[in-house]
């Protein structure tokens, strides 16, 4: 039987095998997922800037959404998105490379509070979220 730990990367790995917008159009990579944790990463590219050639905010809110999906899903219950909230506290700049990690902070019934940082590369804070889950019916992987 699986412990916890392996899982939850096993959950990871089938999610990230399926996750066509994080992995193929964004090219974020996913670096860990843990029970009620995950941390993904994404360079910034030139088609992500916004008219103030600054990364476009909803690039960074992809990053941490797709974190929070991991994060959420990583105790093999299916879980999605109830609620989130963003602050951006940094532009993020062509070539920079983001990193954001999550953390669950509560996990009651089948409802969860999740809270993600999202880093640059000389680990200044360019963006919190705190995203709500609640927990569908099935299963990210089958159960053994």
């Amino acid at each position: 039987m699986a412990t916890p730990e392996e899982k939850a990367a096993q959950v990871g790995q089938a999610m990230f095998a399926a996750d066509l917008a994080s992995r193929e159009f964004m090219r974020m990579e996913l670096l860990a997922c843990a029970p009620g944790r995950a941390t993904m990463r994404m360079a910034i590219r030139e088609e992500m800037l916004n008219g103030h050639r600054i990364c476009h905010g909803g690039f960074i809110f992809t990053l941490a959404d797709s974190t929070f999906a991991f994060a959420c899903n990583s105790h093999n219950k299916v879980a999605v998105a109830a609620g989130c909230s963003i602050e951006f506290l940094k532009p993020g700049q062509l070539g920079d490379v983001l990193t954001c990690e999550g953390i669950e902070q509560v996990l009651q019934g089948r409802h969860g509070v999740y809270d993600m940082k999202v880093t640059n590369q000389r680990g200044e804070t360019v963006a919190v979220f705190r995203g709500k889950s609640a927990q569908i019916p099935g299963t990210v992987i089958p159960e053994a």
